[in-house]
């Protein structure tokens, strides 16, 4: 089994919704893993695994906020491509004569 260290917003679509739905209330403290990087940083992460990969995935506080906002971020990012492709893209016209001066 391959291991990925990665940061969150790294991941790819499919993996983001296999976050989301392993930790829909976030991650608590029995979740996060700690090591040392092969640089000797202290890394914390969380694990989440695949088929064929075991994800580490680096642990910040914008983690904690993406998965507690992610339903109403989606919800909003959808509704504003409905929006858009329901009044669809606008267009501005200059009808001035350029001659006048």
């Amino acid at each position: 089994m391959k291991r990925v260290l990665i940061d969150y917003k790294k991941l790819n679509r499919q993996v983001t919704n296999l976050l989301i739905e392993t930790y829909p209330d976030g991650y608590g403290d029995e979740d996060i893993i700690s090591f040392r990087n092969i640089n000797g940083e202290f890394i914390e992460a969380v694990e989440l695994q695949t088929e064929d990969t075991l994800y580490l995935i680096k642990i910040s506080k914008s983690l904690s906020h993406f998965i507690t906002n992610f339903d109403e971020n989606m919800a909003e990012g959808i509704e504003a491509i409905k929006d858009e492709s329901i009044e669809g893209p606008t267009l501005e016209l200059n009808l001035e004569d350029e001659n006048e001066d």
